[in-house]
């Protein structure tokens, strides 16, 4: 038994040592034909690590030539099937510059930007490759607004804009935490600029009041009237656009005490200019 195990082993070393050894004698061997040939099958087998390999050994041999795009194009894809997905969104993007004629260029143009897509993390992280996949998806519905592809394009930027717009109210919602009410209300102002269809809008609003009223209720006496009227003119504005609104009776209580603050100021004032005119 222990002989046959032996045997079996030894049998499976040397078979895998033969794929090895057999790819090893194409890739050093020079035949540029052959290599072309196996690199293909490779491929067409998804056997993507070989045929990038072999690939690239024959890029250069065949520049100017007919075969040389297809070449290139495989080889795009070899890093994407590989989840290279950085050096995939570049080869397909040089291809598509290289080769502005070709019929493979409008998928090469989507593949770029599907590549940063694959790349675009947790709305916590820094979002570079999800900017240039938003980027890439508008310029390929801008380019081809009759591809097939442009409603998928569509939804991938609507996601992805989705997760911006959620780490900018996240960021906002940071700073309230920290008790940085004038960043807060900025960043939440930001929110609504950006994205100005946001269906989070009644929220942000509300957390804008309550930054402006936490902010003048925090602030030295000297800035207090402005920013209590600040939040009294938000209070109003949220108040009179969303009648129903969940956060109507906390934003109703706001706008009363700044008020109430607002007069109680004034009459401080008030006190103030009667003693000056006494003494």
């Amino acid at each position: 038994m222990k002989k046959i195990l032996f045997l079996a082993t030894v049998g499976l070393s040397l078979m895998l040592s033969s794929c090895k050894s057999e790819f090893e004698k194409i890739r050093t061997g020079g035949d540029v034909d052959r290599i072309y040939e196996k690199a293909f099958a490779y491929y067409e087998a998804e056997d993507y690590q070989k045929a990038q390999a072999l690939f690239e050994i024959i890029i250069s041999s065949y520049r100017g030539k007919k075969e040389a795009e297809e070449i290139y194009f495989k080889y795009a894809y070899t890093y994407y099937k590989l989840e290279q997905y950085i050096l995939a969104a570049y080869y397909f993007k040089n291809f598509a510059t290289t080769y502005g004629t070709s019929d493979l260029r409008q998928e090469a143009e989507f593949m770029s930007a599907y590549s940063n897509y694959q790349l675009s993390p947790s709305f916590r992280l820094d979002q570079q490759y999800t900017d240039q996949a938003i980027e890439g998806f508008q310029l390929f519905v801008n380019t081809y607004p009759n591809s097939e592809r442009v409603e998928q394009c569509n939804k991938l930027i609507d996601a992805m804009r989705a997760k911006l717009e959620l780490k900018a109210f996240e960021a906002a919602k940071l700073y309230f935490n920290l008790r940085e009410y004038q960043a807060a209300i900025q960043t939440f102002e930001n929110v609504l600029k950006d994205f100005p269809d946001t269906q989070n809008a009644e929220e942000i609003e509300y957390m804008a009041i309550r930054s402006a009223y936490l902010l003048a209720n925090n602030s030295f006496v000297e800035k207090q009237k402005e920013r209590f009227e600040d939040a009294v003119e938000r209070a109003e504005e949220f108040l009179s656009r969303y009648t129903d609104s969940r956060f109507g009776d906390e934003v109703a209580k706001m706008y009363e005490d700044s008020k109430e603050q607002l007069k109680a100021l004034d009459n401080v004032r008030y006190q103030d200019e009667s003693a000056r005119v006494r003494s």
